[in-house]
């Protein structure tokens, strides 16, 4: 998208990124040991967040979908996909609690 097109819209980055999404992906990502060289870190957790925002319950057909316009240099997309899985059952598991 070239910056023009967002002009006026509100933009989240990898900073600025937060809630109970953000928080269950981070602590998922350190857990399964998914950041290795920093290249796809930002916009990996930027489409799992999102993803997880809108859907908390994805099947793997949804994470591939979600994920494929990110390209991991070190291959860790078995790492990813177990991260996703854990951060999104972990929102489940709060959403069951109230939280």
């Amino acid at each position: 998208m070239p910056v023009s097109a967002a002009a006026g819209l509100e933009i989240t980055t990898i900073e600025g990124v937060s809630g109970a999404a953000a928080e269950a992906v981070r602590a998922a990502w350190i857990k399964h040991n998914v950041p290795q060289c920093g290249y796809c870190r930002a916009g990996q957790i930027m489409s799992a967040v999102s993803l997880l925002s809108g859907n908390g319950i994805p099947t793997r057909v949804d994470v591939n979908a979600a994920m494929s316009g990110n390209l991991c240099r070190c291959g860790t997309y078995l790492r990813i996909l177990a991260a996703i899985e854990e951060a999104a059952a972990t929102l489940k598991a709060g959403a069951h609690r109230g939280q």
